[in-house]
């Protein structure tokens, strides 16, 4: 297993680099490490921002509304703050930049802003970063609004269209010169109001045509990608897309089978060293998927309902899962095996709406943040040894949490 690993082309909002060779001149410049904690408010709205390094909270900016998704670009330059509800997406500046000089990073640090672009349009859900840009698709139009990023920071909402065949909770994903585009079904009646559901995906080239049949996917949710492979997930198995050379995207279904449970995945992350995905599967448990193997799923089975889950994008191996009895795992996706559990809340049930604020997880380097609504406070754990490593009030119920930062040479 795990047979194929690759170095991942895509670049999070983490960025972990040691530093090597120093030159005398370098030797002269500061090594830093910075992260802030984006943590979204699910009472009244808005985004509060923690500097991890002093425990404190540095900023707030309000918003329209409660905020659905809190997307980091890849960079971790900026980040999206989707209000589905309020048909806007507000864009945050994070205020660090991390980037590679081969042999060493440098780290840029700065004040954050809240961005002087208004995005708005028919319900927004799926903001998918790729390649310097937002694809963010607008439920109630059928259509992907492309932001490159630097018109964001320059103050510019200019933006490109890829459309579907109609308005649908969709997503675009880029993949090379084509884009792959959830497809509704448009054979189903729908009540006055309602979205059709989705149906499957089409692969559609640069200028617009679609590419070959469409591939059958019902009820297509979930995006990931993972060293060259993108992945959504789909009542039938987990539909994958890849390049090969300049021909469009291949397009392969990974079949449930007999031996899986009931079940499906609804929700992906993509390993970023590793080629390899972490699901959800049910309610209780989660299922590793290593896309090439002929056998490609392998359940890990909780203790009880799962919350939420996170990759560890610097110990590669190691990911994160957070149950509704108010404790935190590390799981090991080579074999698949829970290796450390420690509560770090009170109980939190899955039963009720599924927008009511539950505790939800981010990484940033050594250290776990672990929103906890109930209590107003964003709760800090070591990495390896689960240690208690303090925690942070915040205003409101804190919900969704997005860490950006890493570390550098700052010149």
């Amino acid at each position: 297993m795990f047979k194929n690993i690759a170095r991942a082309a895509m670049v999070s909002g983490v960025v972990m680099m040691p530093v090597f060779g120093i030159s005398v001149a370098q030797a002269a410049d500061e090594t830093r490490q910075a992260w802030r904690l984006f943590v979204t408010n699910q009472q009244e709205g808005g985004v509060t921002v923690v500097d991890l390094e002093k425990k404190a909270v540095i900023d707030r900016f309000d918003t329209a509304g409660y905020v659905t998704h809190l997307v980091p670009s890849e960079s971790g330059k900026t980040l999206a703050a989707v209000q589905m509800d309020h048909d806007a997406v507000a864009v945050i500046d994070s205020g660090i930049e991390v980037f590679s000089h081969g042999d060493h990073a440098d780290i840029d640090i700065k004040d954050v802003t809240l961005l002087p672009v208004g995005i708005n349009g028919k319900r927004p859900v799926h903001a998918v970063p790729h390649d310097g840009a937002f694809y963010m698709f607008f439920d109630g139009e059928g259509v992907a609004k492309v932001f490159d990023e630097k018109d964001l920071l320059a103050g510019s909402s200019a933006h490109g269209d890829v459309k579907a065949t109609a308005p649908h909770h969709g997503v675009v994903v880029p993949m090379g010169d084509y884009y792959l585009i959830s497809e509704p079904n448009l054979a189903v009646e729908t009540k006055p109001g309602s979205l059709p559901p989705r149906l499957g995906l089409k692969v559609v080239d640069p200028a617009g045509k679609q590419v070959g049949d469409i591939h059958t996917c019902t009820g297509l949710h979930g995006e990931a990608y993972s060293a060259g492979i993108v992945a959504f997930g789909c009542k039938e198995g987990v539909i994958t897309a890849q390049l090969s050379g300049n021909d469009a995207p291949a397009i392969k279904m990974l079949s449930y089978g007999d031996d899986m449970p009931n079940g499906r995945v609804g929700h992906l992350a993509g390993g970023k060293a590793m080629q390899f995905f972490l699901g959800d599967y049910g309610a209780d448990k989660l299922v590793v998927i290593e896309p090439t193997e002929d056998a490609p799923f392998r359940l890990v089975d909780l203790p009880v309902r799962y919350v939420h889950f996170a990759l560890d994008p610097a110990q590669v191996t190691i990911a994160y899962v957070f149950t509704e009895d108010g404790y935190l795992h590390a799981v090991d996706v080579l074999d698949g095996k829970i290796v450390r559990s420690q509560q770090i809340t009170k109980p939190y049930s899955k039963d009720g709406h599924w927008r009511d604020p539950r505790p939800r997880i981010a990484v940033a380097g050594d250290v776990i943040a672990v929103t906890d609504p109930r209590e107003h406070l964003v709760r800090l754990v070591d990495a390896k040894s689960f240690a208690d490593k303090g925690e942070i009030t915040v205003e409101g119920l804190p919900f969704n949490i997005v860490a950006v930062g890493g570390s550098g040479l700052s010149h």
